[in-house]
């Protein structure tokens, strides 16, 4: 079953990465990945382009922001959820 947000974000961070999406997984972390701070925030702006949504993210402090960013499925079940709010 595909999921195209999923398949979407992947492909962000694969590209962020220099990676292929088939070795993106789920349970990586950003820093696994080999992304640093910046290419965090390029990975948000990419997400909220691709999904037409604001991201509640603070570069400056991204640990009191309600986006979570640790892994992959975080980010993929962030957006799920902005997506879905949005639409109410």
């Amino acid at each position: 079953m595909s999921n195209p947000v999923q398949d979407q974000i992947v492909s962000i961070l694969a590209e962020q990465a220099v990676l292929e999406p088939s070795d993106i997984a789920l349970d990586a972390k950003l820093d696994d990945l080999g992304i640093d701070s910046l290419g965090v925030v390029e990975t948000i702006f990419a997400i909220e382009e691709a999904f037409d949504i604001t991201v509640p993210f603070n570069a400056n402090a991204p640990e009191e922001s309600s986006f979570d960013i640790t892994s992959v499925a975080s980010i993929i079940a962030a957006v799920e959820q902005l997506i879905a709010d949005q639409k109410e």
